[in-house]
């Protein structure tokens, strides 16, 4: 017999959490497995070089892998409570495909994906607290803007750090919360 509100209140966290877990497995998996990945010196999507890296299918596989599970998240659980935040994720979960299936090989147009994804991320960050009415936590979506912001300054104006896995892992990690807690609060809206 199962909990009432169980499948609304912890099927949308899991979804959420796999459409997280799934990039990331793949990219640490990538990163043990090249023999040559250096978070300091590498970008993540050097690992996705389908030329120069022996676990490009790896990487790539995870990165189409977790951008369709966001986009399955973003439609079941987000985009009929909030088509602007819904879209926004929907979107995010599309560029992370893009920069799966464009990889490095592709210079600026991997570049420009890869952009968008972070683009995307940052603005979801900015825009869902907005949206929901969730007044307390806009404070913290401007401090992590502001970071991300300080963190790619000096990736791009100075090589600090030389590599971008950093600032992109920043991005990423930074957002967690908002993405999650997005779905937690749009799925107790749509979750039948």
């Amino acid at each position: 017999m199962s909990t009432p509100g169980y499948k609304c209140s912890r099927i949308p966290i899991v979804f959420a959490t796999l459409s997280i877990a799934v990039p990331l497995i793949f990219i640490a998996m990538a990163a043990t497995l090249s023999g040559w990945f250096n978070i300091y010196e590498n970008a993540l999507s050097d690992l996705g070089h389908a030329v120069k890296s022996n676990v490009a299918w790896i990487f790539n596989l995870g990165l189409t892998l977790g951008g369709a599970l966001i986009i399955a998240t973003s439609v079941k659980y987000i985009v009929d409570a909030d088509r602007l935040v819904g879209g926004l994720i929907l979107f995010m979960g599309y560029a992370l495909i893009l920069v799966g299936t464009f990889d490095k090989v592709y210079r600026e147009l991997h570049f420009q994906v890869s952009a968008l994804f972070f683009i995307l991320l940052l603005l979801t960050v900015l825009i869902y607290p907005i949206r929901s009415g969730k007044k307390k936590i806009v404070p913290i979506a401007v401090l992590v803007i502001v970071v991300n912001i300080i963190v790619w300054y000096f990736h791009f104006a100075s090589r600090i750090p030389p590599g971008a896995a950093i600032p992109e892992l920043i991005s990423v990690f930074s957002a967690l919360y908002f993405y999650i807690d997005a779905v937690k609060h749009y799925s107790l809206k749509t979750c039948k």
